[in-house]
């Protein structure tokens, strides 16, 4: 982390304290308990600043409220298309297919983000699963 700020240290360890993968709206009251007179503003920015930095991974799910993941380790995602819920998918990530597409198209790939959708088990839509749903 380059500047550092009790704002910023703040939102960080939130995150990485969370494995819900929060929207800024849950960021800022969770950041509000330990600061309350911190701005939206203020949450954005830092967000901003810390996905820069490499902290934090901003998700976005097309139309779907951006998300944020305290956890940049290589993993996957799932999102529920009913409820909305995001979660980490247990297991290693396929490093073959970042060599893969690097040979077949020439590109240098540095890596990938792959996110699954469907329906969690809440929603009904899976039986047994490697899944840990957090809201």
């Amino acid at each position: 982390m380059s500047r550092s700020s009790k704002q910023k240290e703040a939102m960080l360890r939130i995150l990485r304290r969370t494995t819900s993968h929060p929207s800024v709206d849950w960021i800022y009251e969770e950041v509000r308990r330990e600061i309350p007179n911190i701005s939206l503003g203020t949450i954005y920015r830092n967000l901003n600043m810390l996905k820069a930095e490499g902290a934090i991974i901003e998700l976005s799910f097309g139309g779907a409220p951006t998300r944020y993941d305290g956890n940049c380790q290589p993993h996957y995602h799932f999102r529920c298309i009913k409820c909305g819920r995001v979660c980490d998918i247990d297991g290693q990530v396929n490093g073959d297919l970042d060599k893969r597409v690097a040979e077949d198209s020439g590109l240098e790939v540095l890596g990938h983000r792959l996110e699954f959708y469907g329906f969690c088990q809440d929603c009904g839509g899976c039986k047994e699963s490697n899944a840990h749903p957090d809201r």
